[in-house]
């Protein structure tokens, strides 16, 4: 492919060498750069491509992509192109190297705060059930409809998710559905990325920080961007920020929500609770209408599914459909019931800092249960100020917590309790430090009592546990089985296996 092709319709300057040069391959690390390939120059922010323009160029690579004037005397066969914004320019060229992708899919992109990861899984699963190939990219995997890959950021790189999106389509897929962060929008990543649906799930302070966003209003204003990118932006109107979503929208506009005058609108919301399963029901009405079961606990489980079923409808897939997708739902790690009693409730879910946990906990707490007990810990090599934040936040309320181990990178664990128990010492609430979170975990279930809720937070869908550099294989799941098979299992209350039978 020659780099005329490539640039057709992006503003440039030529500062060397000629457009119809041949391009084999699109590049963004020096590593990894052959033979008349394409170099994108990035800054980053610890890394900048420019440095590597001798470098590459002395492998071969026939073109660069800079944005920064830079020496270009011992670049002998080079082309060189200066553009505004090399992330940007990568994601334009990506797409346009693997054939425009996104313009072959439907493709529904998710951003807001919470809420994400489930209500891409419930679309997929709707989209599936009625016929559509459908494949993820988010925070727990990327699913291409041949491979299952891990994730490594909940937004890929431009260079590589229009690589993704081409492998879809090689692979018959029509749809896509991805996880669209904050970081991503303000990066370029999803540049070139043709969008059919935007949904906004909700904004909370969060992302805040040196490594982040500056302020709220940045980290507001990105979120708003995939609004300037989609043909039909879904919007949850119950979400103080959402006229802030609509105002600088590009788009057309539906909107979900408990509110009378939204398009698709959840009414007579309830909560169940049935042989330690928690869940919610309502009645859809607006532009579709019917009963709609959902086994996820919590009023943020009406939204995520309010915009699951806008997206469907607008796909033309049927309700039958939405709702055996909504009654069967599961997420790995999202408040994922481990259904092993009758009695008492047990789950994991990703609340990893004190708003999620917060809002995971306030949740919980409309179902009345006899206990709300959380077992927790905190991320090493992380801001103290988080750790002493959910401990303040469980010891208010949870009935009890049982404070032990995460992920303590390079730091003693601890240590870490320590400052968990700092937070926790402001309130009256009542606390057991169990460090190994086998050990704790062994602790909740042979000491739960009937009507307890047990929340596992800040692992989630994670499986591995790193401790001064070394990452281990830890589930929480396979934690769960082990302990079952250890223990006399007619101790347990209620105890009814329906998860690893």
């Amino acid at each position: 492919m020659k780099l005329s092709e490539l640039i057709c319709g992006l503003k440039y300057e030529l500062v060397k060498g000629n457009i119809d040069t041949q391009i084999n391959n699109i590049q963004n690390d020096s590593r990894k750069v052959g033979e008349n390939d394409l170099f994108f120059c990035i800054s980053g922010a610890v890394f900048d491509g420019h440095k590597y323009a001798d470098e590459v160029s002395g492998k071969g690579a026939s073109v660069l992509v800079i944005e920064k004037d830079i020496d270009l005397s011992h670049l002998k066969k080079t082309t060189v192109i200066k553009v505004d914004s090399t992330r940007y320019t990568m994601g334009y060229i990506s797409s346009k190297f693997y054939g425009e992708p996104s313009k072959k899919l439907n493709v529904i992109g998710i951003t807001g705060t919470k809420g994400k990861t489930t209500t891409t899984y419930m679309i997929k699963n709707m989209l599936e059930l009625s016929g559509h190939k459908t494949g993820l990219i988010g925070t727990i995997e990327i699913i291409d409809g041949v491979s299952t890959i891990p994730a490594q950021n909940t937004t890929p790189e431009s260079i590589i998710l229009h690589k993704t999106l081409k492998t879809m389509v090689d692979n018959g897929l029509d749809s896509v559905v991805m996880e669209v962060s904050s970081q991503g929008l303000m990066l370029d990543r999803v540049a070139g990325v043709d969008f059919d649906y935007g949904i906004f799930t909700n904004l909370s302070k969060d992302h805040i920080g040196p490594n982040e966003h500056k302020t709220f209003e940045e980290y507001m204003m990105w979120k708003a961007k995939l609004f300037t990118l989609c043909k039909v932006g879904i919007f949850n109107i119950d979400d103080e920020y959402s006229d802030y979503m609509m105002d600088n929208a590009e788009c057309e506009i539906l909107t979900y929500g408990l509110m009378a005058d939204a398009d698709y609108r959840a009414n007579g919301f309830k909560l169940y609770n049935k042989d330690g399963v928690l869940g919610i029901e309502y009645e859809v009405s607006g532009k579709m209408s019917g009963d709609v079961i959902v086994d996820l606990p919590g009023e943020f489980s009406v939204h995520n599914s309010l915009a699951a079923i806008a997206v469907a409808d607008s796909l033309n897939v049927p309700f039958e459909n939405i709702a055996e997708i909504l009654k069967e739902i599961k997420v790995r790690g999202r408040v994922e019931m481990i259904p092993i009693s009758d009695a008492f409730t047990i789950m994991i879910d990703y609340a990893h800092n004190a708003m999620a946990l917060e809002s995971l906990l306030l949740a919980l707490k409309a179902y009345r249960p006899k206990r709300l007990v959380s077992l927790f810990g905190c991320g090493g090599n992380r801001s103290k100020d988080r750790r002493y934040d959910m401990g303040e936040v469980s010891g208010k309320l949870s009935d009890y917590t049982i404070i032990t181990s995460d992920n303590p990178r390079d730091e003693e664990p601890l240590a870490i309790i320590a400052d968990i128990v700092t937070g926790m010492k402001k309130t009256d609430g009542e606390y057991i430090e169990i460090p190994d979170r086998k050990e704790a975990i062994r602790y909740a279930i042979m000491n739960a009592k009937e009507g307890d809720v047990i929340v596992l937070a800040g692992i989630g869908h994670e499986d591995d546990q790193e401790i001064m550099g070394v990452k281990h294989h830890m589930d929480e799941r396979d934690l769960i089985r082990e302990i079952l098979e250890e223990e006399d299992v007619t101790t347990i209350c209620g105890y009814n296996n329906r998860y690893f039978a």
